[in-house]
């Protein structure tokens, strides 16, 4: 298998075990707290192959999110839009912040594309904004160093350029 295809195919894998985690149904109380495992996949691979993850693979995936979650299609995409933009022109300046650091900028996008998606589905829909759900940004920020780490051991592991 060439590297081009063996890279994307890696790739690929570790979006797909972050659409399953981020469908694991959570119980009622605890789901404000449940992690965005796909906007964190998204944006370590932005900043690590941002030749091989791009906006158009934000919008494929925020699509599919939208669909396994039967929510409004394009709310997500849109969000995740967003989100892979503003890393992808910034990657560089991230690549070279201290994890604590990308770890704030990566907590601020996931609160704003909390706020996207709730705009979103605000237009559309009659719906009522859960301060609470900001709480996924200090989640997510908690738990990027970690998946900054682990992401980088699979890798450099499985030689992904």
């Amino acid at each position: 298998m060439n590297n081009i295809l063996h890279s994307k195919l890696v790739i690929w894998v570790t979006f797909f075990i972050a659409l399953i985690l981020q469908t694991i149904p959570w119980p009622g109380t605890l789901d404000v707290l449940r992690p965005s495992w796909l906007i964190l996949v998204t944006c370590y691979w932005v900043m690590a192959a941002p030749h091989r993850v791009n906006v158009g693979t934000g919008l494929i995936l925020g699509l599919i999110w939208d669909l396994l979650l039967g929510s409004t299609l394009g709310v997500r995409g849109l969000v995740m839009s967003i989100v892979t933009y503003l890393v992808a022109i910034n990657f560089l300046v991230m690549r070279n912040m201290a994890l604590w650091q990308q770890a704030f900028i990566i907590a601020l996008l996931t609160m704003l594309g909390v706020l996207i998606e709730f705009f979103g589905e605000f237009v559309v829909q009659d719906v009522i904004f859960n301060p609470a759900s900001l709480w996924v940004g200090l989640i997510n920020g908690i738990l990027w160093p970690w998946l900054f780490l682990l992401l980088r051991r699979v890798r450099r592991s499985w030689r992904v350029r």
